[in-house]
């Protein structure tokens, strides 16, 4: 059930491009900070320490920028979770590894997590920000599809089941954890929230597929 907020990105591409990494790392501050109506491009400019006319020659409004700045913010989760040390190989553990990390997170979340609460209210009055949050969740969306497909076609998950329908609650699931750090809301120990996930798991597939490491 993967969140749709990660850790902060880093990798080749910040040496290859220094500059457009300043850029984004101050787009990523203003915006967390300032929210998308009140960030404004000049003082992300002298955050960057360049001039505003450097970030429209490289972007052409706000809006573009901000994409770009969740990019820098988040990586992959499925990246992630491919090289996590549980993975066992099977398509449906990436889904029961996804939910723990969900509370394993918690109050360990980097700018993009900021920034991407900043972004959905900014879609509620910015049509352009709202296109931009639309591509990214589309992505995630069939990212996470390939996923759940993959083990209905193992076994591990119910091909009867609805893929769409198991795709929008991991989601809905993610994104309400945002939501709660907002508010710095109590969370369930990691250990009884993965029991939680596990017997969740099991109700739409193979009990065993799901068999957490205490499972006889």
């Amino acid at each position: 059930m993967p969140a749709s907020s990660l850790s902060v990105a880093s990798g080749p591409d910040d040496l290859v491009d220094p500059l457009g990494s300043r850029l984004l790392a101050a787009a990523t501050a203003e915006f967390a900070e300032r929210g998308y109506a009140g960030a404004r491009v000049a003082e992300i400019a002298r955050r960057a320490g360049v001039t505003t006319g450097a970030i429209y020659s490289r972007y052409r409004g706000k809006a573009e920028l901000l994409a770009e700045a969740i990019d820098h913010a988040t990586t992959d989760e499925f990246e992630a979770l491919f090289t996590d040390h549980r993975f066992e190989g099977r398509m449906e553990d990436i889904l029961r590894i996804a939910g723990s990390h969900l509370v394993e997170r918690a109050g360990t979340a980097g700018p993009g997590s900021g920034l991407l609460l900043e972004s959905f209210a900014a879609a509620r009055h910015e049509p352009d920000v709202a296109a931009l949050l639309r591509e990214r969740m589309e992505d995630r969306h069939g990212n996470l599809a390939r996923v759940i497909d993959a083990a209905k076609a193992s076994g591990g998950i119910d091909a009867e089941l609805d893929t769409t329908a198991l795709v929008t609650f991991c989601h809905a699931v993610g994104l309400g954890f945002l939501l709660l750090e907002v508010v710095d809301r109590a969370l369930p120990d990691s250990r009884s929230w993965e029991a939680l996930i596990a017997r969740l798991l099991a109700a739409v597939g193979d009990p065993a597929a799901f068999a957490g490491p205490d499972a006889p």
